[in-house]
């Protein structure tokens, strides 16, 4: 029985240990596209994603493309542990003879990211808050720490504060992790065996994580808009324009039209197509590594 405690207690540490490595590697990768994203998200100011990185180097230097970077860091280990581990929990609970695989990875995928969004909605608020701030250079901008406190301060903890857009950041986190393990565990097989053709292996399952990942960011993205105007500043400082998930998204589609609902688009395909390849090729490595040496 300790043998068998002692197993499950290892495999959960192999899983986290890898999910927590292929996040922190694709965030510093690719952070990058995440504040150029989240930037036409917010607003009207720059006419497209080249124009939005002319302006942001021209007026903020190389750091403007990093400004909020720390949440993420902070938060992307546990993150990506919470979505890889969780993912495997789930998969097994929603295991059944009667339920196709297709559907018990897609299941175990939304309730993943539903998990995963509890975990990181305090750090996207910081994040989101920080990268809508154009005035300051890096060196000027205010510390991670500084705006957390502020927020605390004057919203509180719940979801008027720090866990405000908590609704958008789950229909956000569920539908991307639910197309993208959906996607990839349905059609890894189709893939070539690692030891009889390593090469088309590796290609393989990069292309696969790009069109999960690609697919997923298509999927979600409205969710993701309704977060960036939820949690970051308002046109009017005094009047609280957007507050719930789906009162946004109509809002913005009324407003703007449809295309507004898939403002920073190609940033964000940019970022999580290569970054969902990224994800679980870390993933697979760090894990078949560690299961190998424990």
């Amino acid at each position: 029985m300790s043998g068998s405690v002692t197993e499950k207690l290892k495999e959960g540490g192999r899983q986290i240990t890898a999910g927590g490595s292929a996040g922190l590697v694709e965030v510093c990768l690719m952070y990058p596209l995440d504040v150029v994203k989240t930037r036409l998200q917010l607003g009207n100011h720059d006419k497209g994603m080249v124009d939005c990185f002319v302006k942001t180097y021209k007026v903020e230097g190389i750091g403007g493309f990093y400004k909020g970077i720390l949440p993420p860091i902070l938060a992307e280990t546990p993150k990506r542990a919470t979505k890889f581990f969780t993912f495997e929990q789930y998969k097994t609970m929603f295991t059944h003879s009667d339920i196709p695989m297709p559907l018990t990875m897609s299941f175990a995928g939304l309730f993943s990211g539903l998990t995963e969004a509890f975990v990181i909605c305090p750090f996207e608020t910081v994040k989101v808050r920080l990268q809508a701030d154009r005035k300051s250079t890096a060196g000027q901008q205010r510390s991670t720490a500084s705006m957390a406190r502020e927020i605390y301060r004057t919203e509180g903890f719940g979801t008027s504060g720090l866990y405000r857009g908590l609704g958008a950041t789950l229909g956000r986190h569920g539908a991307w992790n639910m197309v993208y393990f959906g996607l990839y565990h349905s059609c890894k097989e189709i893939i070539p065996d690692a030891k009889q053709n390593p090469t088309a292996n590796l290609l393989g399952r990069i292309g696969l994580g790009f069109t999960a990942g690609s697919l997923a960011s298509i999927f979600n993205i409205p969710f993701d808009v309704a977060k960036s105007r939820i949690q970051g500043p308002q046109p009017d400082p005094l009047i609280r324009k957007y507050n719930g998930t789906f009162q946004s998204i109509a809002l913005v589609y009324k407003e703007e039209g449809f295309a507004a609902l898939y403002k920073g688009l190609l940033p964000k395909v940019m970022r999580l197509g290569p970054g969902g390849a990224v994800m679980l090729i870390v993933y697979d490595e760090v894990y078949a590594f560690l299961k190998k040496t424990t």
